[in-house]
């Protein structure tokens, strides 16, 4: 009889592997409800990508660590990018990455002046190329992790799309944590290619959500770390050579001694 058996142990199991395909079943509703958030106007301006699998999660991981440096005298700053990394190489089953293409390129106009300036001078145009009324992207080279600046109406659909992904990650009963780290790290590996700034969801299908309760220097004293720990010193436990299963048996011979001390 057909069976749908789940277990998160043994990792990358076959039992483990159904639990992932729920997780990434939840993902692509997360996706949905992201899609269909309230946006100004009606107008559609939010993309999405949906990885996972094990190697799309270790390459995103490493340039998660590749950005911990990008800022060196900041110690939170690289806490966030080494502990996050491991969240999402260990225990991260799919990764949702949201963007706004029209915030950089296609504000709202409605003159709020909410992107800087003053109102009706907008820092959107005053700061970018404009040719023939519209934006020009062509040829932009930020030179900081955000092209900014974004148009504030945007960027607030952009938030409610967030939003909204959050939601349907509660009410599906799996974790998820919007995440700076993991969306600017899946920007520079081309996910939500059209869009100025990118967040990661993460979602999990664990017994114990890996996004809450870290403990200092996580990166190093992760679950893989440790049960990487007990591989490497197990098999020296083994090679005790006074103990041969074969010819004796240290509980047996306590029991022999202490019966002979008793007569």
């Amino acid at each position: 009889m057909p069976e749908y058996y789940i277990n998160e142990w043994p990792p990358f199991s076959p039992e483990d592997e159904a639990r992932k395909e729920n997780a990434r079943v939840a993902a692509r509703l997360i996706l949905n409800a992201a899609l269909t958030a309230p946006a100004g106007g009606g107008v559609p301006q939010m993309e999405a990508h949906l990885v996972y699998g094990r190697e799309e999660m270790e390459k995103l991981a490493r340039k998660m660590e590749e950005f911990s440096s990008a800022n060196p005298k900041n110690h939170l700053w690289e806490n966030v990018f080494k502990y996050e990394a491991v969240m999402i190489r260990e225990q991260t089953d799919a990764v949702v990455f949201l963007g706004n293409y029209r915030a950089a390129s296609d504000p709202f106009d409605s003159g709020c002046g909410g992107c800087g300036g003053i109102q009706g001078l907008c820092w959107v145009y005053t700061r970018r190329k404009v040719r023939l009324g519209r934006i020009d992207m062509a040829g932009s080279s930020p030179t900081t992790q955000v092209d900014g600046p974004l148009c504030l109406s945007r960027m607030n659909a952009f938030g409610y799309a967030v939003g909204s992904a959050l939601w349907m990650a509660n009410r599906l009963l799996v974790d998820s944590r919007p995440m700076m780290s993991v969306g600017l790290a899946g920007q520079k590996l081309g996910y939500c290619p059209n869009s100025p700034l990118v967040v990661g969801l993460p979602v999990s299908a664990y017994s114990k959500s890996p996004y809450n309760d870290v403990s200092p220097d996580y990166h190093v004293i992760s679950q893989w770390k440790a049960v990487d720990g007990l591989r490497k010193y197990h098999p020296l436990v083994r090679e005790i050579r006074w103990y041969d299963y074969r010819s004796w048996d240290p509980y047996h011979e306590e029991q022999a001694g202490s019966d002979e001390e008793g007569e």
